[in-house]
């Protein structure tokens, strides 16, 4: 059975994953369970957008930036953004694309290391998760364990 996990990665997620030189690092453990479909990655237009120009900037190859936003395409749900009230509003407006597609795309989780988001936590519980990247990992592990 597919896990019910649906999440938004923030750019320094997969910036850390990418940029990281150790194999065990969680961020790296999640984009290898996101490639074994253990929980789907949501996406939108402008975060798309987003990934390639930050994984760039950082001096990542254009093919492998090109050959991820390929495999986001395939294996992603792509969310369609459209004007939404937030309970409350992220101090960094970069950030407004990250909440949009979560909630526009019924999110069960908003993974970052961005103390902006993270602070928004109170004001989304029992909606949505935003979380680090450990405790995703914790839940996505759990998800896919067939335990409780």
């Amino acid at each position: 059975m597919p896990s019910p996990l649906r999440a938004v990665l923030d750019t320094n997620v997969l910036l850390a994953a990418r940029l990281s030189s150790h194999p065990a690092s969680p961020t790296v453990e999640i984009l290898d369970r996101w490639r074994r479909r253990e929980f789907l990655v949501l996406y939108s237009l402008d975060t798309l957008a987003e990934y390639a120009e930050k994984l760039l900037a950082h001096g990542i190859p254009p093919s492998e930036v090109q050959a991820f936003i390929r495999l986001l395409a395939l294996h992603g749900e792509v969310v369609p953004v459209v004007f939404f009230h937030f309970r409350h509003y992220p101090v960094d407006s970069d950030d407004v694309m990250f909440l949009l597609c979560a909630m526009n795309g019924r999110a069960t989780h908003l993974v970052s290391y961005d103390q902006h988001l993270l602070s928004l936590r109170p004001y989304y519980a029992g909606q949505l998760t935003i979380c680090e990247p450990v405790e995703f990992l914790t839940e996505c592990r759990k998800a896919n364990s067939g335990s409780p």
